[in-house]
């Protein structure tokens, strides 16, 4: 009998041990966190970032060649995409044809410029000549009628005299009035020469343009990063704007979506712990390295409208970018999409 009394005291004392311990237990856990709360900022609405370059066509074309495979690493500048370009080469051919053609009119019309000013000499100088004519012709007029006043001279003579005078003056008028004439054709041939230079600088834009346009059947990578989301296949007819792949940067980052109510003590250039889920918890560095102009709600489809009356606050959340202090080969295995929770040593 002393043995079953002694029994049951102990069982009765088990229970309160055990929850003693628990509560000394949550306890410790309750004060832990609270300590660690008052120096740290913490949530799980975050994810790996980074910047996605869509890879689009700007001219039509089959595609004659690929130089990549679907999730390949590649450089700025390496060559990826190859379309045909016969018909961009004969577009540019024909520019050039065009540009010459061009040249040689300009030519032209400074040849027939050139012409009508050293017309515009010559009728000067026939100007000069037939007034040096009709000079002479007026001094022997003058004489000869002194003369046939003097009955020296017969009529006959002075008539003479006085046509040779007649036909001077003539001379004189005909070589005048064909100035306005020349002057016509110098300014008609300058306007046909700003005209075709005009025209040159026209033809000369095309063929620049139909050399630009050539170079962009050949494809490049815009920056350095891996190539995912591939779109087009070999013979493929592709038209200007369609999108033919996307390159992943290699520059990533971590985006996190902090509660406004967290923000306080948050700053730039602060610590933070990164904890991605595809890495068993491995805790990476970081540093703040931005906050967001405006909270997520902001940029959605529909954002919120407080002013309509019907108005319940919800708890918004401000995107901080967070720059990932990791080596090369740590960055390699992380993927814009991850999911990572976040710790921020605030004090």
């Amino acid at each position: 009998m002393e043995q079953n009394n002694t029994k049951k005291p102990r069982k009765k004392l088990v229970f309160p041990i055990i929850l003693g311990v628990v509560l000394v237990g949550a306890l410790f856990f309750s004060i832990k966190e609270y300590v660690f709360l008052q120096s740290h900022e913490e949530t799980d609405d975050a994810q790996v970032d980074g910047d996605i370059s869509p890879v689009i066509a700007r001219v039509s074309g089959y595609v004659q060649e690929i130089r990549f495979k679907d999730n390949q690493y590649v450089h700025a500048g390496d060559t990826l995409v190859i379309l045909d370009d016969r018909d961009y080469r004969i577009k540019l051919d024909q520019a050039v044809a065009a540009q010459a053609a061009a040249q040689k009119t300009a030519a032209a019309a400074g040849a027939a410029i050139n012409e009508a000013q050293s017309n515009f000499a010559v009728q000067k100088a026939n100007i000069e000549q037939a007034q040096v004519r009709l000079w002479k012709a007026q001094q022997d007029f003058e004489r000869y009628k002194n003369l046939y006043d003097d009955h020296a001279i017969t009529k006959a003579q002075l008539d003479e005299v006085t046509a040779d005078r007649d036909a001077a003056r003539a001379g004189l008028d005909a070589a005048k009035s064909q100035v306005p004439v020349i002057n016509t054709r110098v300014n008609v041939s300058r306007v046909q020469t700003v005209a075709s230079s005009s025209q040159v600088d026209t033809r000369k834009a095309d063929v620049e343009y139909a050399k630009l346009q050539l170079t962009y059947t050949v494809i490049t990578a815009p920056a350095s990063g891996i190539i995912s989301k591939r779109n087009i296949q070999i013979g493929q007819l592709v038209q200007a704007g369609s999108p033919l792949f996307s390159i992943v940067h290699e520059d990533i980052y971590v985006t996190a979506n902090f509660k406004e109510t967290q923000m306080s003590d948050v700053a730039i250039n602060q610590k933070v712990d990164i904890r991605v889920d595809a890495f068993d918890k491995q805790v990476i560095p970081g540093t703040i390295e931005s906050f967001s102009g405006a909270t997520g709600a902001k940029f959605s489809l529909l954002p919120p409208d407080n002013a309509t009356g019907n108005f319940v606050k919800v708890v918004q959340r401000v995107p901080v970018r967070i720059h990932i202090d990791a080596d090369t080969s740590v960055l390699r295995k992380m993927r814009p999409g991850m999911s990572v929770d976040v710790v921020v040593h605030t004090k």
